[in-house]
């Protein structure tokens, strides 16, 4: 999965879509899954630094990363061509 290469993240979690003009806000562990995104790290490589770095299980994070992940794609922020290759 890839983000759209245009949009920008604060360290405060503010989120910006040029091509739309909306924004949106996450919080430190959305903003830290964001970046890794934006690194290119694949699931596996998010999920251990999420694990190392906060008190979580493997089922709930795995649980959240969908959920966030599900509302980048819904709010246009992954790029459209590495979905269709998925």
């Amino acid at each position: 999965m890839k983000l759209k290469k245009n949009i920008a993240i604060s360290n405060s979690g503010f989120i910006f879509n040029p091509e739309t003009g909306e924004s949106f806000s996450a919080n430190p562990i959305g903003v830290q899954i964001f970046n890794l995104l934006k690194d290119d790290k694949d699931f596996s490589e998010i999920k251990k630094q999420i694990m190392e770095n906060y008190t979580v299980d493997e089922p709930t994070f795995e649980k959240d990363f969908n959920d966030f992940t599900y509302m980048l794609n819904n709010y246009n922020l992954i790029d459209a061509e590495d979905e269709e290759k998925a």
